[in-house]
């Protein structure tokens, strides 16, 4: 369809033998098609990632869009083992008591005030009735 379709990165008419289709219904000229943050191109061989209209790379998107340790606010590898607590989201390093520096191991007990994780020891015992 060269000529019939608009470039979601410049606007202009796509009249070029070949385009780039992003999502169903994005196309680009292939001189287009960037990150938004770091102006790589992203071409076939390169995953793409979209967010409110714009590409990015996939470093970029998830360093800006990710989710990202509760203690270190660094994003998370597809490889990375994480500890939960609540909506708070721990790299398996990162899961430590902050008043001790003991890094908590599944099936330790554990209290969380606000961002930070204390070990049984350094938070006492629950309260009554909790």
């Amino acid at each position: 369809r060269p000529g019939l379709a608009l470039c979601a990165g410049c606007g202009g008419r796509i009249q070029d033998p070949f385009l780039l289709r992003v999502s169903p219904d994005l196309e680009w000229h292939v001189a287009c098609l960037k990150c938004a943050e770091c102006g790589q191109p992203l071409d076939e061989t390169c995953t793409c990632f979209l967010r409110d209209g714009k590409a990015y790379c996939k470093r970029d998107y998830s360093r800006l869009f990710g989710i990202k340790c509760a203690q270190c606010r660094a994003a998370f590898s597809s490889s990375d083992l994480v500890m939960r607590a609540r909506d708070h989201v721990y790299h398996l390093e990162c899961f430590r008591c902050a008043a001790c520096g003991r890094q908590l191991l599944p099936g330790d007990q554990f209290c969380l005030r606000e961002r930070d994780l204390l070990c049984r020891a350094d938070h006492g015992p629950p309260p009554d009735g909790a």
